[in-house]
């Protein structure tokens, strides 16, 4: 075929795509999701001790009932904790782009979950808890504002720095996507390394779909240089997946070695220290983003789909 003709059809196809997604988009955007953003981190910390039981009635669920007002109205005038909230109060004094991507999500979540019903959304402070920055349950999702102060902020100077990198705004929202992903999931228990990479991929996928204007690094949680440095050596991270025969393996120490956080992934070779952290749910990601371009199914029968299915029939190949 005339190379001449095989771009005009190329560039026809995307056009014909872009149209589509566009359409798409401004259907989801039409959706009516109705919702506030609930500042429980501010009405907590201006409360004096008569403003306790309104609060309490408000917000029962965070305040454990072993506990008296004493503690409550030690904590609301605490030195620390009053610095806590005044560097969320100077951080987001404004909530307005976040609402709106929070918005975003909950409209697509509608569109491709019908039984998604709005929860409530609290923001609050939580002695810097990273562990749970965000909680979603299906009627209340709670925020931990102090948890996403910036990476540089004076707080984290003890957080490890591939942890405190995504303690950014930018990564609300991701993070919210992220716990809805695993409540849609369903995948065997995980024996394989490439069993841990198809869920990654799911969750990553899942973002693709829930986030499509977020940009992939912040949908995966790297800085840009983390992301160049994975696309760039996509190629031969997969080499070295295959010829080391670690697809898969059963070895439980890969899982620290490519899925879980960690500063860097561990190939034990020189490059080590150049590679971002991750990378197995990089390439997981990949595989399923090649599995649904050559696939005709929909998200939720691929987040239903084993690893093996979607790895045989994703026809992926690395970029070079």
């Amino acid at each position: 075929m005339n190379k001449f003709l095989i771009v005009i059809i190329v560039i026809a196809g995307l056009t014909l795509s872009c149209k589509s997604d566009s359409k798409l988009e401004q259907e989801i955007s039409k959706l009516d999701i109705s919702f506030t953003i609930e500042r429980f981190d501010q009405l907590f910390g201006t409360a004096t001790s008569s403003d306790l039981p309104q609060l309490k009635k408000a917000y029962p669920f965070l305040f454990p009932k072993q506990y008296n007002d004493s503690i409550w109205i030690a904590e609301i005038n605490d030195t620390l904790q009053k610095q806590l909230r005044n560097e969320v109060n100077k951080v987001y004094v404004n909530f307005k782009d976040t609402e709106d991507d929070i918005l975003s999500l909950f409209q697509h979540l509608k569109y491709h979950f019908k039984a998604f019903n709005t929860p409530r959304v609290i923001t609050v402070t939580s002695n810097v808890e990273y562990r749970n920055k965000v909680i979603v349950t299906d009627s209340v999702v709670l925020i931990a504002l102090d948890t996403y102060l910036g990476a540089n902020h004076e707080f984290y100077d003890r957080i490890h720095q591939y942890i405190k990198e995504n303690f950014e705004a930018t990564q609300i929202v991701p993070d919210l996507a992220e716990h809805y992903a695993k409540k849609q999931i369903f995948q065997p228990p995980r024996k394989t390394l490439l069993d841990e990479m198809i869920y990654a991929g799911k969750v990553l996928y899942f973002k693709d779909a829930m986030l499509p204007s977020a940009l992939d690094q912040h949908k995966i949680g790297y800085t840009k240089e983390d992301l160049v440095w994975a696309q760039a050596n996509e190629s031969n991270i997969w080499r070295h997946f295959v010829e080391k025969e670690l697809l898969f393996s059963t070895d439980t120490k890969l899982a620290s070695r490519f899925i879980n956080p960690a500063p860097f992934s561990k190939f034990y070779l020189e490059l080590d220290s150049e590679s971002p952290g991750r990378l197995g749910q990089y390439i997981g990601w990949q595989i399923v983003r090649a599995y649904m371009k050559n696939n005709a199914v929909s998200l939720q029968e691929m987040l239903n789909k084993d690893a093996d299915e979607i790895f045989n029939n994703s026809k992926f190949k690395p970029h070079k």
